[in-house]
């Protein structure tokens, strides 16, 4: 039973609540970044996302044993605001991250609703352990996302059209390019696509794939030293296999468009789009759930067979995020994806202009750097560098003054 109430326990539910995070200690981490963000001593680990939120995985704390998926299960209307319960259920509907990449993250995929609830049906059935690393779902869930850079971000999302595809492989040498343009110039569209990658993804497990996938590399290597069709494309080969040697994965990314973003710049990833991160530090929002179909470039569990059922292999470019920029000595800038889980602001202030933050629902604000006062009318906190905070419905409007850069989510 939803219950609306303003307090629960000894904790005022109309108040701004300071959070701790889970940071994920990735191989593909960064060693230093969200260590530095967070004013934690660098002691050589990998640290790749800091995540803020209510995923059961890894819940964020509003205090000494209370998790936010506490708070929310007491209070539900009031913590998520009646909107937002009603459409979601008693659940935080996203999710939001900093992702610091040293190194690229696996050759990816999300499932759409329908193929989530059908997959993580599947794993029950099949007697795997939510949770399991052997589990390729782990909850009902969609899990489309979008990442705003924060420095310089490097990426691969959706594929190329079968023209270029073919102009990248052209001249190539080994059994694998050669099994791909047989594919594509048989079948010029989605179907010849994801001929070539599944012939791929198949060779993963044949005798002599990396000596294969060896002999590309260094028919790549050797016209980029000379005249190559686009330096982005073959060097991204080249930086793939010497991370991950032998995998086909390295040879997968000349589907995929190459993706640079600026600071402030940002892509939407839907559900069933083939992506891969390679390098950077994002801010990243998505929907609530933890469900990842890998198909290569990674040392976790690989189920080919669930990304190819659940990719989209139609030719197109990256979405961008819809954006509005807003405000004269501060700046806002507003991120809007074709979703209705989130929405993302950041927030350059600037000390002569307060900014007006979404006045609804569950809305959790970050601190990338400064210090910065948060306003409700019932309640005020002051975030600095690394600080966090869940701003709950029946807080009510939210501002936010003084010299900072704030990153704030919530549900449109």
């Amino acid at each position: 039973m939803l219950v609306n109430s303003s307090r629960t326990g000894d904790v005022s539910i109309d108040s701004i609540h300071l959070l701790e995070n889970s940071v994920r200690r990735y191989d593909w981490g960064s060693v230093d970044h969200i260590q530095g963000l967070l004013g934690l001593p660098a002691d050589g680990r990998p640290a790749a996302e800091l995540w803020l939120g209510a995923h059961p995985g890894a819940p964020s704390r509003t205090g000494p044993g209370t998790s936010l998926v506490d708070l929310i299960s007491a209070a539900p209307h009031a913590v998520l605001g009646r909107r937002t319960a009603d459409r979601f259920g008693p659940r935080l509907p996203y999710l939001l991250k900093v992702l610091a990449a040293r190194r690229a993250l696996s050759l990816q995929v999300h499932p759409r609703p329908h193929d989530a609830r059908a997959g993580f049906r599947r794993d029950d059935q099949a007697g795997v352990e939510v949770g399991s690393p052997l589990r390729s779902f782990h909850d009902e869930h969609h899990k489309p996302e979008m990442i705003v850079a924060l420095t310089r971000f490097e990426g691969l999302a959706g594929f190329r059209s079968p023209r270029t595809v073919l102009e990248l492989l052209d001249g190539l040498e080994g059994r694998l390019v050669t099994s791909m343009r047989g594919a594509l110039r048989g079948t010029r569209s989605g179907p010849g696509l994801r001929a070539a990658l599944e012939g791929l993804l198949a060779a993963r497990d044949e005798p002599g794939c990396a000596d294969d996938v060896s002999v590309t590399v260094a028919s790549v290597r050797e016209r980029l030293a000379s005249v190559s069709p686009d330096l982005r494309a073959d060097t991204t080969v080249l930086q793939l296999a010497e991370e991950h040697p032998g995998d086909p994965g390295a040879i997968a990314s000349l589907l995929l468009n190459r993706v640079s973003l600026e600071p402030g710049e940002a892509i939407y990833i839907p559900a069933g789009e083939v992506h891969a991160y390679l390098s950077g530090v994002g801010v990243e929002i998505m929907a609530a759930s933890d469900n990842v179909l890998r198909a290569g470039l990674t040392t976790k569990h690989v189920d080919s067979d669930a990304l190819l059922a659940c990719a989209a292999f139609a030719p197109r470019p990256p979405d961008r995020p819809e954006t509005l920029v807003s405000g004269s000595q501060s700046l806002v800038r507003t991120y809007r994806a074709p979703i209705e889980e989130f929405a993302l602001l950041t927030a350059d202030l600037h000390p002569s202009e307060p900014v007006t933050l979404p006045h609804d629902g569950p809305r959790i604000v970050l601190a990338l750097d400064g210090s910065a006062r948060l306003l409700t009318g019932s309640s005020e906190t002051t975030l600095r560098r690394g600080e966090s905070c869940l701003v709950p419905d029946a807080a009510g409007p939210l501002t936010a003054d003084g010299e900072a850069h704030l990153v704030c989510a919530w549900v449109p």
